[in-house]
């Protein structure tokens, strides 16, 4: 029994057809597709939302996964160096709209005292 289905391979061969036209466009972002696979997998989206017959989607499947994970590997010290760079950055700026909040309070608890005061002078 075949995986995909007569319209799934006509749906791949419009899209392969179109990139070697150059008038594949990406989804989202809507710039030229010139990678082949890519070219599959619109066309294979595509087929899937026509209802037609194509496996699943094999997320969990990545050859390139260990590849990526050695990578991950090498990266990660200059990744914790720029996350350590990046954090004082925040908290600078937080501290910096705190004393703004500290002097908006500041300012609000006067008023406060004051109203209390007007009303104990109403009062007496």
């Amino acid at each position: 029994m075949a995986k995909y289905s007569k319209k799934a391979g006509k749906k791949v061969e419009r899209a392969m057809h179109e990139m070697h036209e150059g008038k594949l466009k990406s989804g989202r972002s809507g710039k030229k597709v010139t990678s082949r696979k890519q070219a599959i997998a619109i066309g294979l989206s595509e087929a899937r939302e026509a209802g037609a017959k194509v496996p699943k989607k094999a997320a969990g499947k990545k050859k390139s996964a260990p590849k990526k994970a050695a990578a991950k590997k090498k990266t990660a010290p200059k990744k914790a160096a720029a996350k350590k760079k990046a954090a004082p950055k925040k908290t600078a700026a937080k501290k910096k709209a705190a004393p703004k909040k500290a002097a908006a309070k500041k300012k609000s608890a006067p008023k406060k005292s004051a109203a209390k005061k007007t009303a104990a002078r109403k009062r007496g």
